[in-house]
């Protein structure tokens, strides 16, 4: 955890807090002095706790163990920014973990681009008997992610994310994209093609 920060001064001094025939006394006035600089770093960090548990402003070295409060493991890497941007929206994407909305949202605040995800299951309603089933007989997801400009992708950490996402059961392939060099903003560049099974 945090340590003391040395030489902080106290918010409520405890000579204040006396009736004022006491304030004259030299003795009293040192004494009370150094009881303020232990009390000083209690009464600021409670001061402070709203702050501490804000992922917006809570200190770098506190985000960590913010994170873990809301079963959040940003990559030990990332910048703070990143990780604080995970611990924010980490409750709603827990909601939505599993689906591939929620498997969307993680690829895209790990890429910062938009994937394209098909997924081989599907539902049907119909009221003659006997109606195919939709979708494949093996359960798979397909992830395509293009790499912005300048931003390389990270082909173990993105399936290593996946792999965390994705139910138990379901097998995935990811296919990383470069980014589209030709100018005309229709993605039509090289595919790189990769795969793993979850």
């Amino acid at each position: 955890m945090r340590a003391a920060v040395p030489g902080l001064p106290t918010p409520h001094p405890l000579i204040d807090q006396l009736p004022a025939v006491y304030v004259e006394q030299e003795f009293l006035r040192r004494f009370l002095a150094a009881l303020d600089d232990v009390l000083a770093p209690v009464l600021l960090t409670i001061d402070n706790v709203p702050a501490y548990l804000d992922h917006r402003t809570a200190p770098d070295d506190f985000l960590e163990w913010l994170a873990s409060w809301v079963a959040v493991e940003p990559h030990e890497d990332s910048a703070t920014d990143h990780r604080r941007a995970a611990v924010r929206g980490a409750v709603a994407r827990h909601a939505r973990r599993g689906t591939v909305g929620g498997l969307a949202d993680a690829v895209r605040l790990e890429t910062g681009t938009e994937p394209e995800i098909v997924e081989s299951g599907g539902t049907v309603w119909s009221t003659s008997p006997n109606t195919p089933l939709p979708g494949g007989a093996v359960p798979w997801v397909t992830i395509r992610v293009r790499a912005a400009e300048g931003r390389p992708l990270d082909r173990g950490r993105l399936e290593e994310l996946i792999e965390t996402e994705v139910p138990a059961h379901v097998g995935f392939s990811l296919e990383l994209l470069p980014p589209d060099g030709d100018g005309d903003g229709d993605g039509d560049g090289d595919l790189g093609v990769g795969g793993a099974e979850g």
